[in-house]
């Protein structure tokens, strides 16, 4: 796996509105550095502890993305330098990210994540729930937290129909709701095995993993 070509060949590939998320979980240092030498400057983790202790080693000028489950008793880690959480399913959620950003001094972007997919193993909120929540008062109330667009995940299936299904609807109700919040500006959707179709569909946002660090090592 030569990981800064693979870098460049995404880089290369991707349209210029979209920005490359270059998915490192359990990958070691030196995977990142690779690709940080190749111009990669936004990372994704999906546990919070390994995030800080990356965020704590690498150069400061890395953008750490959360695309993980959060758990809300973490967020407090990730709060002095998370870049933006993809994965926001909940207002309570939310309250604890502008809670943690205040001690902090700093506004966290956030993505609501929204259930696109038909498997039950998949997080998210309806797109109602989300609609919910933007026109909330409590969170128009929240001065340090921003939910600045979308994410979701499709189905894990070689039925290219059904993803694509999926990602337009995803980019239908963004589309939709951005009339209301003007605010909301990133649709992130598209992963190693899919990212081509919701490149098609819309997306400003790919999270690419294996396709760049090679299969993951969870042992």
């Amino acid at each position: 796996m030569d990981i800064s070509e693979n870098i460049k060949k995404y880089k290369s590939e991707l349209p210029e509105s979209v920005k490359l998320v270059a998915i490192s979980k359990t990958k070691p240092n030196e995977d990142l550095m690779q690709a940080y030498r190749a111009g990669q400057r936004i990372f994704g983790e999906n546990k919070i502890q390994e995030m800080t202790d990356k965020w704590e080693e690498l150069p400061k000028d890395i953008e750490w993305h959360m695309v993980g489950h959060v758990q809300r008793n973490k967020v407090k880690y990730m709060a002095p330098y998370v870049s933006l959480i993809h994965a926001v399913d909940s207002l309570k959620l939310l309250k604890e990210i502008n809670k943690r950003a205040k001690q902090n001094e700093r506004s966290i972007d956030c993505l609501l994540q929204i259930k696109i997919a038909e498997e039950d193993s998949k997080f998210g909120i309806s797109a109602e729930e989300a609609k919910e929540i933007l026109n909330s008062e409590a969170y128009a109330k929240m001065d340090h937290v921003k939910v600045i667009g979308l994410m979701g995940m499709a189905t894990f299936t070689d039925d290219e129909k059904q993803v694509r299904s999926e990602f337009e609807y995803l980019k239908s109700v963004f589309d939709q709701m951005r009339d209301q919040h003007p605010d909301l500006k990133e649709l992130s959707m598209g992963m190693s095995g899919d990212y081509q179709i919701a490149v098609d569909c819309g997306s400003s946002m790919v999270r690419i993993g294996s396709s760049i660090f090679g299969a993951r090592n969870y042992n």
